[in-house]
């Protein structure tokens, strides 16, 4: 397999180990374990709230998760909004009830498309989750099969795993100490895909990523538009730590995703490296530095001070330098300090590699210097905020400090819009799943599986559209992947119309007509059909089926051939089209005498507007031809 180079990396050599996980709603008619639909909701329209504190439990094995315990230390209140079209269930104040036949039928046939064992029967678990997006501070999921495969052309990639589960409540707003939440989100059914570690490259994570899209497309049984699909990134390289950036929304990112976590790596490598020989440490004493800041002009601390907040310092001995190196495109070291401190509820931290800088003057960077004893090679880290939360945000810059001395942390890190990552909490363990005892489990039959109704693969389906009915690359790519693949079938066999005016019609005419206003959601499949059955007759021309179109959508209730006559589209006879084309050369025979075959185009345009699409554009195009010779034959 060829070498990829970007960003200047040579993965392979690295030791780029890399997978993704794909997060699809399903597009079923109740959510997982409730009978309430899965229907966006405003948040205005919310008509009750509630609020939890959730704290985190052992597993049976007697053990707390990591990250479950980093949340606690954050003590936060979660407010959840409610609606009429949510229940008991989301707000944890029910049981759940059975799992979804119809989501769990889905999630069967996607697995059968991946190629993957799946098991004999379904068992629900918990995972613990208490950042708030589920009211139980769990989230239920069941486990489908695994061992799947897809073969891509960068190379196989193994599935890993399938899991059924019920996606997590939206987060509405972060009010420092507490967030807010929407119900109306959770419980809608989700597949989670896993690939194993087979991607060798970020090109090949984003091929990965868009083969299972289309996978997950196919069965036209998900969820549609912005936040229905999220992809997690697991990267690691040599010497690094397996790190997951959640949250990827557009996969067009996907690589630049890999790219810059390598990246993050590589840099967090160099840095520790030149922390280890410059016999860098870490203080354990933490200053209380606020009176050196009375009088101070920086309107972040005088803001703090003013409200009864501290100003607390660490003193980071041969950090100098290093704090303000980039490890991501406007990501530094110190942006990685400031990730842990705004987790304890602080707005980020001060440290001296940009120091003097936002109202903090060189006396006061030398005082807080001179108290702590930094010497030059040292770096020093201010936060300000309550006593409480300085305290927290401080100590956990000296955790993340000690971590640059000897490790590159495994971290679960949030995708941001250009490729980058910010810290979200450690990496769980294996400490908080354990089985669900109210939802029971479901055995899967052969006679279930045989049952399935596997759908054809848009690849496929764009092959197929190509060979039998003459499209170009993109025309059968746009309709194989649109809901509107069975009428254009249905269309292209009763009429036999050409292939191409038809994608035409059906994906392009609806977005123009939209554009200028017009309602097309009005529009019928059987407005469609009427309309292309009057062009099959020669009643109307292909360039008349969008005036067509915004007529029908317009007057629903008119027949085709009654909207057609409405507009004028009754279509004309090859004599009526060479009288107008003669007119109209004539009158502009001076335009003809100076461009040649050239005036054809612009003469077009104007033929075609006389005529109001009730000819055929190739017949005009041929008479428009002969008429031009003539004038210039004389």
């Amino acid at each position: 397999m060829a070498k990829e180079v970007s960003l200047g990396q040579d993965y392979r050599a690295l030791g780029l180990i890399c997978g993704i996980e794909i997060h699809q709603q399903l597009d079923t008619a109740c959510k997982l374990f409730c009978g309430c639909p899965t229907k966006h909701r405003e948040v205005e329209e919310s008509n009750f709230e509630f609020f939890r504190y959730l704290r985190p439990s052992r597993s049976e094995l007697g053990e707390i998760d990591r990250a479950a315990l980093e949340e606690v230390l954050v003590s936060r209140k979660f407010i959840y909004k409610s609606y009429d079209t949510t229940c008991l269930v989301e707000a944890d104040e029910e049981p759940p009830r059975e799992i979804n036949p119809e989501a769990l039928e889905i999630s069967l046939i996607i697995a059968r498309l991946l190629n993957m064992k799946i098991v004999d029967d379904v068992q629900t678990m918990r995972k613990m989750v208490i950042d708030g997006s589920n009211t139980s501070g769990f989230q239920r999921t069941a486990y489908i099969g695994s061992e799947g495969r897809i073969d891509t052309p960068l190379g196989p990639v193994g599935i890993g795993i399938l899991c059924l589960e019920e996606e997590a409540a939206r987060i509405i707003e972060d009010r420092g100490d507490s967030l807010v939440y929407s119900l109306d989100r959770l419980g809608i059914p989700l597949v989670e895909i896993g690939t194993a570690p087979d991607i060798v490259s970020p090109a090949h994570a984003r091929e990965t990523a868009q083969y299972l899209g289309m996978i997950l497309r196919s069965t036209g049984r998900v969820k549609r538009g912005l936040g229905t699909i999220r992809q997690d990134v697991n990267v690691s390289i040599r010497g690094g730590a397996r790190v997951e950036v959640k949250g990827v929304q557009a996969l067009n990112l996907v690589d630049k995703i890999v790219e810059f976590e390598v990246l993050r790596q590589v840099r967090l490598l160099e840095i520790k490296k030149e922390l280890l020989r410059r016999k860098a440490s870490v203080d354990d004493q933490v200053w209380n530095v606020t009176d050196l800041f009375k009088s101070t002009a920086s309107k972040v601390l005088a803001k703090s001070l003013k409200s009864g907040g501290v100003i607390l310092a660490c003193r980071l001995a041969g950090f100098a330098g290093l704090v303000g190196r980039e490890v991501q495109p406007d990501r530094r070291l110190g942006t990685e300090f400031s990730d842990r401190a705004k987790r304890a509820g602080v707005g980020g931290i001060f440290h001296t590699d940009e120091l003097p800088a936002y109202g903090v003057s060189s006396d006061e960077v030398d005082s807080v210097r001179s108290l702590l004893g930094a010497k030059q090679g040292d770096a020093v880290i201010m936060v300000t905020g309550p006593t409480d939360r300085a305290k927290k945000a401080l100590s956990a810059v000296q955790v993340r400090a000690r971590e640059a001395l000897t490790i590159v942390p495994e971290e679960t890190r949030w995708a941001l819009p250009d490729g980058c990552s910010e810290y979200m909490r450690p990496l769980p363990g294996s400490a908080r799943m354990y089985p669900e005892t109210d939802v029971p489990s479901v055995a899967i039959t052969e006679k279930m599986l045989r049952e399935l109704c596997l759908p054809e693969l848009f690849l496929a389906r764009t092959e197929r559209f190509q060979k039998e009915h003459g499209l170009n690359g993109e025309q059968a790519r746009v309709i194989a992947a649109s809901p509107n693949y069975q009428l254009f079938e249905e269309i292209v066999s009763e009429h036999k119309v050409p292939a191409s005016i038809v994608v035409r019609a059906l994906e392009t005419i609806p977005i123009e007509l939209a554009r200028d206003g017009v309602d097309v959601s009005r529009l019928t499949d059987q407005h469609y059909k009427d309309g292309f059955a009057l062009m099959a007759r020669g009643q109307i021309a292909k360039e008349g089926l969008a005036d067509l179109l915004c007529a029908l959508a317009e007057h629903p209730e008119k027949s085709a051939s009654e909207a057609a006559i409405a507009v004028g589209l009754s279509s004309v006879d090859e004599a009526d089209v060479e009288k107008a084309v003669v007119a109209i050369v004539a009158e502009k025979a001076d335009l003809v005498r100076s461009k040649g075959e050239r005036a054809a185009g612009p003469l077009m345009g104007l033929v075609m507007k006389e005529l109001r699409g009730k000819a055929d554009g190739a017949v005009v195009s041929a008479i428009l031809k002969k008429e031009i010779q003539n004038i210039l034959s004389q």
